[in-house]
């Protein structure tokens, strides 16, 4: 009777320290898993702050480039405006003459 209960016993240590062995596996991936997630995540975040400065110094171009065009502007009417009142004020100024 006592070796039956020992050998029930023996197979019933066996089969808990199997399925300890498996619970102590999952556990690894789990921990693995979990530093993975947490990589993941701070690259993550680097990524957008790099894309909020990437976003910055884009705007910082495309004010750029708004600006040149509007001082361009500025000047080719200010340069059509110069002319034209040249060309009124020589029109005016030989009419008066004659």
């Amino acid at each position: 009777m006592r070796r039956v209960f020992a050998g029930r016993m023996e197979d019933e240590h066996r089969r808990i320290n199997h399925r300890l062995g498996k619970v102590e596996e999952t556990i690894g991936e789990i921990n693995r898993l979990t530093l993975s997630v947490q990589s993941l995540a701070e690259s993550v975040q680097r990524m957008c702050k790099e894309q909020e400065r990437q976003s910055e110094r884009l705007q910082t171009l495309e004010d750029r480039d708004g600006d040149n065009w509007r001082a361009l502007m500025k000047y080719l009417l200010t340069g059509i405006a110069g002319a034209l009142a040249g060309f009124i004020a020589s029109w005016l100024g030989g009419g008066m003459m004659l």
